[in-house]
């Protein structure tokens, strides 16, 4: 199989934590509508040479760079609350790694408040970026993180959220839909898809984006095993085409692709890996067109501590050897959250969750405007999967899949802690 990931279920905590409503003391005075304020940044964050590559078989080493990785930030604010956006083109980042960011960017930031339980990382979980789990050194006991480049991904990204504040400026948002993917995305296990392209763009007064997200569902894999050189896959292409078209900023937000969800097109090469990435591009930018103007800008954001049940005796033995540097016991610490600009909404999976998580995810968000479904978000847990892959051991690719879950309840007690921290219509 291509590759191995960790997983682990969920004995929920209890505490939210996020913005809090204001309420205008003098009800006689109205008070004014929020301002929205945006900036946006990113650097490369490319290994070096000889660092080992996340996916597949073990012991793959870095050979060159074909396109750049990147940290990409967006930091929002209405006057009252402020958020971060971080994305980072690896295979994903762990929570423990995620939290030292949120840290590092908090304490950076000076001119808003923003709190590190205000700050979201996303991942785009390309299988020919860094290792940053542990999983695919020389061999199972000897971790595959390069320490050096850690330390420099988790700064640059940290510093790519103080950049983003220090260029807070007034924007409109607005926002689009659209379907893509027919021809070479499945769901190889034969089940749902969403198919879906999400886009959410902050414009200025000058009518020149400042940044755009774009969330759609697919591996980034066409070059996985094939090539030793760093490459974004087709997100490379989709960064191309939306910087081209657009300028300012463009980060891609990776969905629900766990079960896999992932090309069927044939062998993978660099040119089609950009191509497909230069049609999603078209597509959004397409949508973008007929954009619609978010009707509200106040921000809103909620997070949930979790703990997920852990099942997994392998994992537990990887980090008790230091494979995996993280604590992983009978369970294992980790976070989801939600936030919303006006009438968008966004919220986390904590991993590869299968398209029906996804799905259901939205279906918890209130109607009339956009909904995103960020995977491998705030943690990478590997795949979250439907409980009857656990009882129905003939359904397609069960056997591998639940051998790389954390367990059953994953998915189920993931979608309670959503119910916390989604609001009802």
């Amino acid at each position: 199989m291509k590759y191995i990931h960790l997983f682990y279920p969920l004995g929920l905590a209890l505490l939210l934590t996020g913005a809090s409503i204001q309420h205008n003391p003098n009800p006689a005075v109205s008070a004014p509508a929020p301002l929205l304020q945006a900036g946006a940044a990113s650097a490369p964050v490319n290994p070096p040479p000889g660092v080992f590559i996340a996916g597949d078989k073990q012991g793959r080493r870095f050979t060159g760079v074909r396109d750049s990785l990147f940290a990409k930030a967006v930091v929002l604010y209405d006057g009252q609350t402020a958020l971060a956006l971080i994305t980072l083109d690896c295979i994903g980042l762990l929570y423990p790694e995620v939290d030292k960011i949120r840290q590092r960017a908090s304490r950076l930031v000076n001119n808003i408040p923003l709190p590190p339980g205000h700050i979201v990382l996303s991942s785009t979980h390309t299988h020919s970026g860094p290792d940053v789990v542990g999983l695919w050194g020389a061999d199972y006991l000897h971790s595959g993180v390069d320490s050096a480049y850690m330390e420099f991904l988790i700064n640059t990204a940290a510093q790519q959220v103080k950049t983003a504040a220090e260029r807070l400026q007034s924007v409109e948002a607005r926002w689009a839909e659209t379907q893509f993917g027919d021809a070479w995305v499945q769901n190889i296990c034969n089940e749902e898809i969403d198919r879906s392209v999400t886009v959410l763009q902050f414009v200025n007064a000058q009518g020149q984006n400042v940044a755009s997200l774009t969330n759609f569902a697919c591996h980034p894999t066409y070059l996985d095993a094939k090539f030793t050189e760093v490459s974004a896959d087709y997100v490379a292409g989709f960064y191309r085409r939306m910087n081209r078209r657009l300028g300012g900023e463009n980060l891609f937000l990776q969905g629900a692709i766990g079960g896999w969800v992932q090309p069927v097109d044939g062998e993978g090469s660099p040119e089609k890996a950009y191509r497909r990435g230069d049609e999603l591009a078209q597509a959004a930018l397409a949508a973008l067109d007929k954009a619609n103007n978010l009707k509200s800008k106040g921000l809103q954001i909620k997070t949930l501590p979790v703990k997920f049940k852990l099942d997994n005796e392998g994992w537990r033995q990887l980090a008790a050897i230091g494979t995996i540097q993280r604590e992983l016991g009978d369970s294992v610490a980790s976070e989801l959250a939600w936030f919303a600009v006006g009438e968008a909404h966004f919220a986390t999976h904590p991993g590869e969750t299968a398209p029906w998580f996804g799905l259901e995810t939205k279906k918890m968000m209130p109607t009339g405007g956009p909904k995103f479904v960020l995977g491998l978000s705030m943690d990478a847990l590997g795949y979250i999967l439907k409980p009857a892959y656990f009882d129905e051991p003939g359904l397609p690719h069960a056997p591998y899949l639940t051998s790389m879950s954390v367990g059953r309840e994953t998915g189920p007690d993931m979608m309670e802690g959503l119910r916390k921290v989604i609001p009802e219509e």
